[in-house]
């Protein structure tokens, strides 16, 4: 993969950060955001299970007073959830990232892959289809509920396990602006896609899943074509995608002519009335 990216100019500074934020503005759509105390709160108290609800991003605390200070405001915000979490990118001061590694939170990396150009695979004929009324809604909430069974397996019983229904409730509440996609095989859902084209010039292409049963067709690719073209139809430029970088969706994502740009971390801890009254011993 790397001859395919050896002749792309460096990235700017302002095109860095611009991608990076997508992925956080994202997460924000339909929820509550603020920004206080060193960091931008994202948070929705009808939603306390789904963390991509209710965690800090953006942080600019670097002293220990304004990590302190940061801190008891997100006890304050988040006082009563079960868990703490954390979105890091590289312009968080290293400082802060010490701080909760110190503090017992467990990262999760997460890697971001830009397009800047055209995508450079073509895409097979499929039935792809917007999501715009109440019967394509149903079929997104039934396969849905295939894609978090699969992805619920895949946690364990310590890390905050939520119901189907909170993950399409999480995504429901973002469509508009965000535009969300399936793709049919035999008129049957088999596979799904998010887009959005951003606030700031970069768009995203998020929650990429297909069916078990229905991959290796390029059931995917053809999502992919069809939500950078409407995120770029409506004001995109550059397109982000966000993946797993233990997994190989990443490869196929690299293959269309995203090029990886940074690593985000994801801090996150259990917390109880025992740990929440413990002053940190760091």
């Amino acid at each position: 993969m790397v001859a395919l990216f050896a002749k792309m100019p460096p990235m700017s500074d302002d095109l860095l950060r611009r991608a990076l934020a997508v992925n956080q503005s994202m997460f924000a759509l339909g929820n509550k955001t603020f920004e206080a105390d060193g960091g931008t709160f994202v948070r929705n108290r009808e939603l306390p299970l789904m963390r991509d609800a209710n965690h800090v991003a953006h942080v600019t605390a670097r002293t220990p007073d304004e990590i302190d200070r940061l801190l008891a405001r997100v006890e304050r915000e988040f006082a009563g959830l079960a868990y703490r979490r954390f979105d890091l990118d590289p312009l968080t001061p290293p400082e802060f990232e010490a701080r909760l590694a110190c503090d017992g939170y467990r990262p999760h990396e997460m890697l971001y892959q830009l397009l800047e150009g055209e995508l450079r695979l073509p895409c097979k004929p499929h039935d792809v289809r917007v999501v715009d009324s109440d019967a394509a809604w149903s079929d997104y909430e039934e396969l849905n509920l295939i894609d978090w069974k699969e992805y619920n397996e895949t946690l364990d019983e310590n890390s905050g396990r939520w119901t189907a229904d909170v993950m399409f409730r999480n995504r429901r509440i973002k469509s508009p602006p965000a535009r969300f996609w399936l793709a049919y095989v035999d008129d049957r859902p088999v596979a799904f896609l998010a887009s959005w084209e951003g606030n700031d010039g970069v768009g995203l292409v998020d929650d990429i899943s297909t069916h078990a049963e229905y991959r290796h067709r390029g059931l995917a690719t053809a999502l992919i074509h069809a939500g950078v073209g409407d995120a770029r139809s409506r004001g995109a430029g550059p397109i982000v995608v966000v993946a797993d970088p233990h997994d190989t969706p990443k490869d196929m994502y690299s293959a269309l002519g995203f090029r990886p740009i940074a690593i985000k971390r994801i801090y996150w801890k259990a917390v109880n009335a025992v740990s929440l009254s413990r002053a940190s011993q760091c």
